[in-house]
C-alpha cells in the first residue's frame, strides 16, 4: 500500500500502481468525468501513469492552468495527426500548448495548407475525436528513438532527439500518429469536444532566420461548444481592441520602413499620453524619496561583459559599434543598470546615505528577430520605466515592500483592478545558468516571499524563471476582456553589485555590499501603453487621454465662437481640439465619437448669446447646457476626484 497526500492535508491509502485517473474515481464518478491530469510531487502527469511510491497528488480539473496544459497539448496531437492524414509526407516540428490554445510547426513540402483548408481539418480532427482513441506514454531509448523518426524521415524530430539524454526520451501515439513527448497527455482523445483553428502564420526552425521556413498553425479546443463560442466572441471584442489599429486611428503611434522595422514613431498625441504616464511615475516616485538620471544610449562593450549582460543578451543585441580607435568597440544599450550601477560609484557611500533610489526612463535596444516583431508589444526600442534602489540587507524587505506600494498605485490609477504575482525563482537543477553565490539567492528569494505574505499576496511559485542574476516577483494583470499580460516587475540583485565592486561603509567602518533592486512598474512604455489601449479600447481615463474635449460648431458661423470657448477651457488647462469642419453637427458628433473624445461640447446661436455650451459625454449622450467657466470647473473637478482616488 502507498500513502497519498491530497491538497487538503488529508491522506488515503491504495494499492500500490493506482492510477491518478482511479484515485479520481474512487473520489467521486464526476470526479473522474472532471479531471485532465495530475500534480504528483509537484510536477504534472498523465492520468494513466502508474504511482508506486507514497506522493503529494493533487487532481487538475479545467480550471487548473496545468490542466489546460494537458487539454491543449493533446490537442495539438490531435491537430498533427489530423495534418498526417491529409497532408501524405508531412513533416512535424514542435507543437506546445500555449497560453491560449496551441500550435504546431509543420513542414508540408510543396502542398501550401491555406485559410481555406482549416474547415476540412477541424473535420478530421472531429473525427478522430469520435474513435476515442487512447493516447499511450511509451519509454524508448535514444537509439531506438533516432531509428523510428529516422525511418519516416521526420529530419526535425531527429534533430530534437539528437540533443536528448538517452533515458529520458518518451513518445505518445494516438492512432496512427507518434509523436516524440515529455507529455503530460489526456487519457484519450474523447475528451476534447469543440475545435477551431485559429490562424497559420510563417515559422523558421528553431527561430533561427537562416533555417528553413515552416507552416505554423494556431488552434483551440474546449470540453464544451459554448465555451469555444464564448471564445471567439472575445477574439472579435479583441481584434476591435487591437492596439494597432486604435493606435493608427487615433493617430498615436506609427512605424516606418525608412527608419527601420520594430522602432514605433511617437506622434504627437501618443506623446502628450506617454508623457502625462512618464508624470505620473514620476510625482509617485519624488514622493518615495527616486531621484532621477540620465544615461546614454550606448555604452563600452566592456560595461556589458562586467555585468554579464554581453554573455547573456550579446546574441540578441544589436552588432557592436566599432570606432575609428583600434580595438574600441559599443554597443546600443541592452539594460540601464550597469550605467546606474557607474552613477553608484560616482561618489562614496556611508551606511547612513542608502538606500539610493536612481531612476530614468531610459531607452534600450534589443535585436528581435522580425517575425517576433508585433505593434508595440515587441519592438526593438523600447523605454523601460527604470529604476534601481541600493540598499542595506537590513532595508531590502522594507523597500521591496515600497516598490509593491507604487506598482499598486499604478494599477488603481489605471483601473487594473485583477491582477495576480508571480514568484520567479531559480532552477535548483540547473544553477549553472545563473550567477552569484548559493546564499545569496537564498536571501534574495526569501525577501520576495515574505514581502508578497507581509501585503498578503497569494503568489504562484515558478522555478526556472528568475534572471539570470537575481529572483523577480511579476504582476501579471487581466485586462477588461479577462486576457492576461506581464506588467510590472521588482527583481532582488546580490550579483551586479559583486560585479561592479559596488561598497558603502557601514556602522563598522567597513567596506559592505549594497543589495540591489531592480524595479519597473510599467515595464516599458511601449508594451504598457498597448496594453492600456486594449484594455480600454482607447477610452482612456480622464486625466490621461490626450483630448479631453472636442468643441463643435454647429455652422461656420459659429467657428469664432467655438474657437474662443477652446481658448478659455486651455486656461484652464483642459486639452481642447475644434471640429471646425464644414460638416453636419450629427456627422461631427460620430466622427468625435470614434475618437474616443469624452466630452463634446455643441456650440450654436444659443450657446453663443448666453455664453455656454451644450455638452454631451462619451457613452452618455446629452447632458444638457452649463456655462463655459462651469463646465470647466466640472470636469476639472471629475480629473481631481480620479486623482484624489490614489
Amino acid at each position: 500500500m502507498i500513502k497519498i497526500l491530497f491538497p487538503d492535508s488529508s491522506v488515503r491509502e491504495y494499492a500500490e500502481g493506482i492510477t491518478p485517473l482511479q484515485i479520481a474515481a474512487s473520489i467521486s464518478p464526476r470526479l473522474a468525468q472532471d479531471v485532465l491530469a495530475a500534480d504528483v510531487n509537484g510536477e504534472t502527469w498523465d492520468l494513466s501513469r502508474p504511482l508506486l511510491q507514497d506522493s503529494t497528488v493533487k487532481l487538475l480539473k479545467w480550471d487548473d492552468e496545468e490542466g489546460k496544459h494537458a487539454y491543449w497539448h493533446s490537442s495539438a496531437h490531435l491537430m498533427a495527426e489530423a495534418l498526417q492524414a491529409l497532408y501524405p509526407g508531412i513533416k512535424f516540428g514542435i507543437g506546445p500548448a500555449i497560453e491560449n490554445g496551441f500550435y504546431y510547426d509543420v513542414d508540408p513540402g510543396d502542398t501550401p495548407i491555406k485559410e481555406g483548408d482549416f474547415p476540412a481539418i477541424e473535420a478530421k480532427m472531429l473525427e478522430l475525436v469520435a474513435l476515442k482513441e487512447e493516447i499511450k506514454r511509451r519509454s524508448i531509448s535514444k537509439d531506438d528513438a533516432l531509428k523510428l523518426f529516422g525511418d519516416r524521415g521526420e529530419e526535425y524530430k531527429v534533430e530534437l532527439i539528437s540533443e536528448l539524454e538517452d533515458g529520458h526520451i518518451t513518445t505518445y501515439t494516438q492512432g496512427a500518429f507518434t509523436d516524440l513527448c515529455r507529455g503530460p497527455h489526456l487519457p484519450d482523445t474523447s475528451y476534447i469536444k469543440a475545435v477551431k483553428i485559429l490562424s497559420v502564420a510563417g515559422a523558421y526552425w528553431r527561430g533561427d532566420e537562416k533555417r528553413k521556413q515552416l507552416v505554423r498553425l494556431y488552434g483551440i479546443t474546449f470540453p464544451k461548444k459554448k465555451m469555444l463560442d464564448d471564445y471567439l466572441t472575445l477574439l472579435e471584442d479583441a481584434k476591435k481592441r487591437d492596439h494597432r489599429k486604435i493606435g493608427k486611428e487615433l493617430e498615436l503611434f506609427a512605424f516606418s520602413a525608412a527608419v527601420g522595422a520594430g522602432l514605433p514613431l511617437w506622434l504627437p498625441r501618443g506623446t502628450q499620453l506617454r508623457l502625462r504616464l512618464e508624470d505620473l511615475l514620476k510625482r509617485i516616485q519624488k514622493k518615495y524619496g527616486y531621484q532621477q538620471v540620465i544615461t546614454p544610449h550606448i555604452g563600452s562593450k566592456q560595461l556589458y561583459v562586467t555585468s554579464g549582460h554581453y554573455e547573456k543578451y550579446g546574441k540578441d543585441s544589436f552588432q557592436p559599434i566599432h570606432t575609428p580607435q583600434e580595438g574600441e568597440e559599443f554597443l546600443l544599450k541592452p539594460m540601464n543598470c550597469p550605467h546606474h550601477c557607474e552613477i553608484y560609484k560616482v561618489a562614496p557611500r556611508s551606511y547612513k546615505d542608502l538606500p539610493v533610489r536612481f531612476a530614468e526612463f531610459g531607452t534600450v535596444y534589443r535585436y528581435e528577430q522580425s517575425g517576433e516583431l508585433h505593434g508595440l508589444t515587441r519592438v526593438r526600442g523600447f523605454t523601460q520605466d527604470d529604476a534601481h534602489l541600493f540598499c542595506r540587507p537590513d532595508q531590502l524587505k522594507d523597500e521591496f515592500l515600497k516598490v509593491m506600494d507604487i506598482i499598486f498605485i499604478i494599477f488603481k490609477a489605471l483601473d487594473f483592478d485583477t491582477f495576480e504575482v508571480q514568484i520567479s525563482l531559480r532552477d535548483p537543477d540547473h544553477k549553472e545558468k545563473y550567477i552569484g553565490t548559493d546564499e545569496n539567492w537564498e536571501k534574495a528569494e526569501t525577501a520576495i516571499i515574505e514581502a508578497c505574505q507581509e501585503k498578503g499576496l497569494k503568489a504562484k511559485v515558478e522555478l526556472g524563471e528568475a534572471a539570470f542574476y537575481g529572483p523577480k516577483l511579476d504582476f501579471m494583470v487581466k485586462d477588461a476582456i479577462g486576457r492576461r499580460w506581464q506588467l510590472g516587475t521588482i527583481q532582488v540583485d546580490y550579483n551586479l553589485p559583486e560585479r561592479f565592486d559596488l561598497e558603502y561603509t557601514g556602522e563598522d567602518n567597513k567596506k559592505h555590499r549594497p543589495v540591489m533592486i531592480h524595479r519597473a512598474p510599467f515595464g516599458s512604455m511601449e508594451r504598457f501603453v498597448a496594453v492600456l489601449i486594449e484594455h480600454t479600447g482607447g477610452k482612456f481615463p480622464l486625466w490621461l487621454t490626450p483630448d479631453q474635449v472636442a468643441v463643435l460648431p454647429v455652422s461656420e458661423k459659429f467657428n469664432d465662437y467655438a474657437w474662443r470657448v477652446a481658448r478659455l477651457l486651455e486656461e484652464q488647462d483642459i486639452r481642447v481640439v475644434v471640429d471646425d469642419r464644414n460638416e453636419k453637427v450629427g456627422r461631427k458628433i460620430r466622427d468625435n465619437e470614434l475618437k474616443r473624445i469624452p466630452y463634446m461640447l455643441i456650440v450654436g446661436e444659443k450657446e453663443a448669446e448666453n455664453d455656454e455650451v451644450s455638452v454631451r459625454k462619451q457613452g452618455e449622450g446629452d447632458k444638457g447646457s452649463m456655462k463655459i467657466t462651469t463646465f470647466a470647473a466640472f470636469l476639472n473637478g471629475e480629473v481631481e476626484e480620479m486623482m484624489n482616488r490614489w
